[in-house]
C-alpha cells in the first residue's frame, strides 16, 4: 500500500512540475525530496531510487547528456527536410509576436492586454474626415468599373495632390508619415466605396519602391525618389510575379547579368536585364518600376560568386527597352494592372536599391517587408468591403418583405445575417490588433499571413451571403447594384500577395510551426552548424528543452481536458473569462499535437498539407479569437457588443476544436490518433457553434440602426452623396422603421393586412378618412418611394447594352 501511495505521489508531483513548466533541476530536487521524506518515514524498496537515479543522472549531468544528444543530432539531420535559401530567408525575416504565445501552450494574457490600443492622432483623424471623405464623395464606382475602367483625371490629380500615395513616407521626405492603423483606416473607408480606387491607393503604400527605399535605400536614393513619390510626381509599381513563378516567387526566371556598358556617354559597371512580368498593379501608368530579378556575375566583376541571388532595383520607365502600357482587366475591378517586359536593358549598378552592396539580398528585403501588404492593405480592403455588405444587407433584409414579413425575420436569412455580422466583427478585430502590433515595431510574418488569409477568405464568404440575401437584386448589374462588385472582386484579394491555399499550409503552419515553436528553429540551426562541438551544445540545450516542453503540453492538455479548463486563471470575470480558459486549453492542445505530428511525420509534414492546414487553422482561429478579446477590451467592453462578441468567439472556438478533431480523425497512424483523442478530448468535445438563439439576436441587431450596427460598420463611408448607395439603403431603413407604427395603425383601423404594393393605397384611404394626417401620409409616401428605389433594379436600352470594342 505504501508503495502504491508513493508511486501516486511521485507521479502527481511530476505532473505538477510539468504542468507549471518548472526547470529540470527544480523538478529533480522535488522528486528527490519526496523520496528522501518517504525513506525516512517508511521503508521503501530501492526500485524507486534506482529508476529515479537512472533517469535523473543522465538528464542533469551535461557530459552524459551530450553523448546522447550527439547521437540524436545525427538522427535529426537525417530526418530534417532540406531548407532552401529562399525558405531560410523567409524563416529569418520579420518577427514572431502574439502568434508565438498562442502556439506556446500557455498564453500570457497580461502581454496581450499590454499591447497599446490602436488609435488615430488628431492629424490622422482630420485626414479621414477631410481629404478621404471628399475622395469618397467623388467615387462613382459604376462608371469607373463599367465605362471608363479607370479613375477620372480629376480623381488622379486629387489623390496625388492630397498625399494618398505617401502614407508610409516620413514627413522629412514630404510624406504624411501615418501609422499603420491610420493607413488601414483610410483604406477601409475607400474600399467601402470602391475596390478599384482602394487598390490604386493601397499599392504605393504597400510592398513596393517606397517601403523598400525606406528600409534599404541609400540616402541619395531616398532624397531623390521619396519626395517625388510622396507628391505623386512619380507613380510606382513593383514587378515580382513572372509568367512561370507566382506563389513560388523565389523561382522567377527574370535575370540580370553584371557587365560593362555605356551610360550617359561613359562606360560604367551595370546590369543587362531581361524580364517578363505580369499582374503588376499600376504598371500601365507607372513612371518608376521596382523590379525583382536573379542577378548573375559570370565574369567575376564583383567577386568570386557567380549566382548572387534575387535582387531589387528601381528603373525609370522611360529607360530605353522598358515596355509597359498594356493592361490586364482584373475581374470586375479594373484598377491599373498590366504586364511589363524588357530584353537586354542596360542600367547602372546604382539602380539596385541600396546600391551594389545589396546585390543578391532582394528576397530577404521582400519577405521582411511583406507585412504591409498582408497585414494592412488586403485586410483593410476586406474590412471596407465587409462593412459595406453588412450595412446594406442588414438594412435590405429589414425593408424587403416576402409573405408580408421582412425577409430578415426568416430564420434561414437570419443565419446568413449572423454570419455576415459576426465575420465582419472578426475581420475588423484582427485587422485592428495586427496593425497595432506593427505600430509597436513588430514585423509579424506569420501573423500577417493569418490576417491576409482569413480576412480575405471571410470577406468572400460575407459577399456570398450578402448576394444570397439580396437574391435577384444583387445579380442585375447597374448603378443601383451595390452588392455584385464585392462578390465579383473577392477572388482578387484571395489570389494576390500569396495565393490563399498555399498561404494556409505553407506559411501559416509551415513557417509558423518553426518560427513560433520555442525550440524547433534552434534545433534546425544546430543541424546546419558546421562547428560540431557548438552544434552538439546548442542541440542538447534545445532538444531537452523541447522534450520538457512536449511533456508539459501533454500533461496540460490532458488535465485541462479533464477539468474542462475551469481551473485555469481567467484575466476577466465576465462572460469573456470562459473564452480565455478555452483558449489556454486549445493552446496547449496545438502545441502538443504539433510536437507529436512533427515527431511522427518529420520532413514529410511539409508535404502533408491537409494535416498542416488544420494545425494552421487552430493557430489562426486562436490568434483571431485573441484579437476579438483585445478589441472588445479596447472598446471599453460595451454591452451592445456582447452578443456579437459571443458569436465571434463561439465561432472561433468551434473552428479551432473541429480543426483539432480533423487532425485526430486523419492522423497518419490510426491507432495513435485514437490514443491522442483520449488526451485531447477525454470528456468529449467541449464547445459548440453559435446557438440559434444567439444568431437570431445578432441578426436582428444588424437590421436595426442601433449601437451594435453603427459600431460594426464604423469607419466605412456613410455620408449621403450622389453615388453612395449605402447611405440610401440606410435612409430607406430608417424611414421604414419610422412609418411602421403608422402602417399598423392604418391596417388595424381599416381591418386589412396590406401587401407591399397596397401600403400606399390604404394610406391614401386612411388620410381621406382622417385616420392619419397629411404629414403622416407624406411620410409614408416618402418611405415607400425610398424602399422601392432600393428594391428596384436597373434596366437599359438595347443601345446602352452594347459596348464598343476597344
Amino acid at each position: 500500500m505504501n508503495l502504491l501511495i508513493l508511486t501516486i505521489v511521485l507521479l502527481a508531483a511530476l505532473g505538477i512540475t510539468l504542468y507549471h513548466r518548472l526547470s529540470l533541476l527544480v523538478s529533480t530536487l522535488t522528486l528527490a525530496a519526496i523520496l528522501v521524506l518517504y525513506s525516512l518515514q517508511v521503508s521503501i524498496p530501492y526500485v524507486h531510487w534506482v529508476i529515479f537515479l537512472a533517469i535523473a543522472i543522465p538528464l542533469n549531468l551535461k557530459p552524459v547528456r551530450k553523448i546522447i544528444s550527439s547521437k540524436l543530432l545525427k538522427v535529426f539531420k537525417g530526418i530534417m527536410p532540406t531548407i532552401s535559401d529562399t525558405e531560410q530567408e523567409a524563416l529569418d525575416a520579420g518577427t514572431v509576436w502574439w502568434e508565438a504565445e498562442v502556439f506556446g501552450g500557455k498564453p500570457d494574457w497580461k502581454r496581450l492586454h499590454k499591447v497599446p490600443p490602436a488609435k488615430l492622432t488628431e492629424e490622422e483623424q482630420a485626414y479621414l474626415d477631410g481629404p478621404v471623405e471628399e475622395l469618397c464623395k467623388m467615387i462613382d464606382d459604376w462608371t469607373i468599373s463599367e465605362y471608363d475602367r479607370d479613375m477620372p483625371p480629376k480623381m488622379w490629380e486629387y489623390i496625388k495632390k492630397n498625399g494618398f500615395f505617401s502614407f508610409i513616407i516620413p514627413k522629412e521626405y514630404g510624406g504624411l508619415g501615418f501609422s499603420s492603423y491610420a493607413q488601414s483606416q483610410v483604406l477601409t473607408k475607400i474600399n467601402s466605396c470602391s475596390a478599384t480606387v482602394g487598390s490604386i491607393v493601397s499599392v504605393p503604400n504597400s510592398l513596393g519602391p517606397a517601403e523598400l527605399l525606406l528600409h534599404y535605400g541609400t540616402e541619395e536614393q531616398k532624397k531623390h525618389y521619396l519626395p517625388r513619390l510622396a507628391s505623386g510626381e512619380e507613380v510606382p509599381c513593383f514587378a515580382l510575379t513572372s509568367v512561370e513563378a507566382g506563389s513560388d516567387a523565389g523561382g522567377i526566371p527574370d535575370k540580370g547579368i553584371i557587365c560593362k556598358g555605356e551610360w550617359n556617354g561613359e562606360e560604367v559597371l551595370g546590369m543587362r536585364l531581361t524580364w517578363n512580368k505580369r499582374y503588376i498593379t499600376l504598371a500601365p501608368v507607372a513612371t518608376l518600376l521596382g523590379l525583382a530579378f536573379k542577378l548573375y556575375d559570370p565574369d567575376g566583376l564583383l567577386g568570386d560568386e557567380e549566382d548572387l541571388g534575387i535582387t531589387c532595383a528601381l528603373i525609370p520607365t522611360d529607360t530605353p527597352g522598358v515596355n509597359f502600357g498594356r493592361r490586364h482587366h482584373p475581374i470586375s475591378t479594373p484598377f491599373q494592372n498590366g504586364p511589363t517586359t524588357g530584353k537586354d536593358v542596360f542600367v547602372p549598378l546604382d539602380y539596385i536599391i541600396g546600391g551594389a552592396k545589396n546585390a543578391g539580398i532582394g528576397w530577404r528585403m521582400l519577405v521582411d517587408c511583406l507585412s504591409a501588404g498582408r497585414a494592412i492593405s488586403l485586410p483593410s480592403g476586406a474590412t471596407g468591403g465587409s462593412k459595406a455588405v453588412a450595412y446594406t444587407t442588414g438594412a435590405y433584409a429589414r425593408i424587403r418583405k416576402q409573405f408580408k414579413v421582412p425577409v430578415g425575420y426568416m430564420e434561414g436569412v437570419m443565419e446568413a445575417l449572423a454570419r455576415i455580422a459576426g465575420k465582419t466583427y472578426l475581420i475588423d478585430a484582427v485587422r485592428t490588433f495586427t496593425a497595432a502590433g506593427i505600430d509597436t515595431g513588430e514585423k509579424p510574418s506569420v501573423a500577417s499571413a493569418i490576417v491576409k488569409y482569413h480576412t480575405t477568405n471571410m470577406s468572400r464568404e460575407i459577399a456570398t451571403d450578402g448576394m444570397d440575401v439580396h437574391g435577384g437584386k444583387a445579380i442585375i448589374m447597374g448603378p443601383k447594384n451595390y452588392m455584385a462588385k464585392a462578390y465579383q472582386s473577392a477572388p482578387i484579394s484571395i489570389t494576390v500577395e500569396g495565393a490563399n491555399i498555399l498561404t494556409r499550409s505553407l506559411i501559416i503552419y509551415g513557417q509558423g510551426s518553426i518560427r513560433c515553436h520555442p525550440y524547433v528553429l534552434k534545433e534546425i540551426a544546430a543541424t546546419q552548424n558546421p562547428d560540431t562541438k557548438q552544434a552538439v551544445k546548442d542541440f542538447d540545450k534545445a532538444l531537452f528543452g523541447h522534450l520538457g516542453f512536449a511533456a508539459s503540453n501533454k500533461i496540460r492538455t490532458f488535465w485541462l481536458g479533464l477539468t474542462s479548463s475551469r481551473l485555469v486563471f481567467k484575466p476577466k470575470s465576465d462572460f469573456t473569462g470562459r473564452y480565455y480558459q478555452h483558449l489556454t486549453r486549445f493552446s496547449s492542445t496545438l502545441a502538443f499535437l504539433s510536437d507529436v505530428t512533427m515527431g511522427v511525420l518529420g520532413g514529410e509534414l511539409k508535404r502533408r498539407e491537409m494535416i498542416s492546414g488544420r494545425l494552421g487553422d487552430m493557430l489562426s482561429y486562436m490568434y483571431i479569437a485573441s484579437s476579438v478579446l483585445k478589441f472588445y477590451e479596447d472598446k471599453g467592453r460595451p454591452e451592445h457588443d456582447r452578443d456579437i462578441v459571443k458569436w465571434a468567439l463561439d465561432f472561433c472556438m468551434y473552428q479551432t476544436q473541429m480543426a483539432a478533431d480533423g487532425v485526430l480523425r486523419n492522423f497518419p497512424i490510426g491507432w495513435l490518433g485514437k490514443a491522442l483523442r483520449l488526451v485531447v478530448f477525454p470528456l468529449g468535445m467541449p464547445v459548440s457553434a453559435p446557438s440559434d438563439k444567439l444568431q437570431r439576436k445578432v441578426a436582428r441587431q444588424l437590421q436595426e440602426p442601433g449601437a451594435m450596427r453603427e459600431e460594426l460598420t464604423h469607419g466605412m463611408f456613410k455620408t449621403a452623396a450622389e453615388f453612395n448607395n449605402a447611405a440610401e439603403v440606410d435612409r430607406a431603413l430608417r424611414l421604414q422603421l419610422k412609418i411602421e407604427p403608422l402602417v399598423k395603425k392604418v391596417a388595424s383601423t381599416l381591418g386589412v393586412k396590406p401587401d407591399n404594393h397596397e401600403v400606399v393605397i390604404y394610406a391614401e384611404q386612411a388620410k381621406n378618412d382622417g385616420i392619419i394626417t397629411e404629414d403622416e401620409y407624406d411620410l409614408i409616401i416618402e418611405a415607400e418611394k425610398a424602399r422601392l428605389d432600393i428594391v428596384n433594379v436597373d434596366d437599359f436600352s438595347p443601345e446602352e447594352m452594347v459596348h464598343e470594342k476597344g
